[in-house]
């Protein structure tokens, strides 16, 4: 059907083709829209599963659990699905919905600008200018990598690359490799390359607790049964979700039962790691919980190979080749790896977005970012957010989040249908109280107990956190109220 010549190119704008876009898309073909598109700026779907590559890449969340419960997968070959098979259901996704033909690829998103006269957005891309009624962003809090900030690194003269940008054409064999950082990704390549190089130079800031990866392949015979019995496939969920989910008991409502989980963590440590100088080194002094709990065999064990050093001193500066640490030690190393992780916080797309009267998303976020339900905020009308502020899981699946959000955002687009609405923005005064309530909740929680992660902004707020069980979450979202949101009903352009 060819668009009005008065009305946008499209009636919803998808950025990103991850869980969250994918999701989103193939939820508005069911209902019958075809007037959509997704933006990406890559040459592939898949969104983190495609960007991160780096050797021994997998998930910490169960596979039948990080999945959609609407496209189960029978075929998972273990409990902890890898990059290369999540990667692949991501493109059956996108295949099997018949999603393709709305995907626009190399379309990275440069601005995008609330237009007030018109009720639209405009969308300035790598690959041209687009413009939406509503604009659905599903790029994800962790897809930017951030690099560090170290006196020198970008006059580093050998090879430098970030860990969600692996180098696969550089051959690490008899290198003298160094990585900075020891999270969820270092945690995983480090005990792979480990074995190939000349000698590792890990350097860690802060531990992290650790917890043992209770992995295992699924046979043949059980992926029978998942495919022939869906129930016993489901029940299968329905068991793993629960057992995640008990764990906001300790996280939120009693951090105090959390030293009863941390004695599993250092149980591990203590058979993994001999008595001694290593084990001072790896061991936290928080409360587990506080920061990202890891899972691994295999990272305790690689820190004692011989050709591995794991180095606690700060860094000072590179010169040249060389990484000076603070106590004036100075390490040569051919490639330079950084495990640095993401801006969960301060994404630099807010910088790119423009809402009401040119504000910037960033300005409004200049002191944490904020949302209602992670999905809206005031004064960005028609932008809903997808993996928004305060959805993020210490303990769950994200999948479970992101198909709570889409059908928020259904709910919403619904509304605006019902309504004969152009515009769907909500109150602020919700937005602010709703934000004041979970910063109370915040407060009381493990994540608040003293230690200094990803999960907190600058400023100390913790923005990235959903403090409760996820079905609280999929009920707030389902507790729709119209008096929650501001609707422009001016006539309808047509569509």
């Amino acid at each position: 059907m060819a668009t009005p010549l008065d009305a946008p190119d499209f009636e919803v704008a998808i950025l990103g083709t991850g869980f969250a876009g994918l999701c989103m898309a193939i939820k508005l073909r069911e209902t019958g829209e075809r007037r959509f598109v997704l933006l990406e700026r890559a040459t592939d779907v898949g969104g983190t599963w495609r960007d991160n590559t780096y050797p021994g890449a997998a998930c910490d969340v169960p596979s039948h659990l990080y999945s959609l419960s609407f496209a189960p997968n029978a075929e998972w070959s273990r409990t902890y699905p890898t990059q290369p098979e999540l990667l692949r259901y991501l493109r059956s996704l996108a295949a099997d919905n018949g999603l393709l033909p709305h995907i626009r690829f190399e379309h990275r998103l440069e601005k995008a600008e609330w237009d007030g006269e018109k009720r639209w957005w405009r969308l300035t891309t790598t690959g041209g200018v687009v413009t939406a009624r509503k604009v659905v962003s599903g790029t994800g809090g962790l897809s930017e990598p951030k690099n560090p900030d170290i006196p020198g690194i970008e006059t580093f003269r050998g090879t430098m690359f970030h860990s969600s940008r692996w180098r696969h054409d550089v051959d690490l064999a008899g290198k003298r490799v160094a990585v900075i950082g020891t999270g969820a990704s270092s945690i995983q390549f480090v005990p792979e390359i480990a074995p190939v190089v000349a000698h590792l130079d890990v350097y860690q800031r802060t531990p992290n607790w650790i917890i043992p990866r209770r992995d295992r392949t699924y046979s043949e015979t059980t992926k029978t049964l998942f495919r022939t019995i869906p129930a016993l496939r489901e029940a299968h969920r329905k068991s793993i979700y629960w057992t995640h989910e008990a764990r906001v008991v300790g996280i939120v409502l009693h951090p105090a039962l959390m030293k009863g989980f941390q004695r599993l963590a250092e149980r591990h440590l203590k058979a993994q790691v001999p008595a001694g100088d290593l084990r001072r080194k790896v061991l936290p002094d928080y409360t587990i919980g506080c920061k990202r709990v890891l899972i691994s065999n295999a990272w305790y064990p690689a820190l004692q190979r011989p050709n591995v050093t794991l180095i606690t001193d700060g860094i000072a500066k590179i010169e040249g080749n060389t990484i000076v640490s603070t106590d004036g030690t100075r390490r040569e190393v051919d490639v330079l790896i950084l495990g640095t992780g993401f801006y969960a916080t301060e994404n630099p797309i807010s910088s790119s977005i423009r809402g009401r009267d040119g504000l910037l998303l960033s300005e409004a976020w200049k002191d944490g970012e904020e949302a209602y339900l992670g999905t809206l905020v005031k004064d960005f009308p028609n932008f809903f957010f997808i993996v928004g502020p305060n959805t993020g899981l210490g303990h769950s699946s994200m999948i479970y989040m992101i198909e709570a959000q889409v059908a928020y955002i259904q709910s919403l687009f619904r509304h605006m249908v019902a309504a004969s609405a152009t515009t769907l923005e909500v109150s602020p005064v919700v937005q602010d109280a709703y934000n004041h309530e979970l910063q109370k909740k915040l407060k009381g929680s493990i994540w608040a107990t003293g230690c200094k992660s990803w999960y907190q902004h600058r400023s100390g707020k913790i923005t990235v956190l959903w403090p409760d069980f996820t079905f609280k979450f999929l009920e707030r979202t389902q507790a729709f109220q119209a008096s929650d949101y501001l609707l422009d009903h001016r006539h309808r352009q047509a569509a």
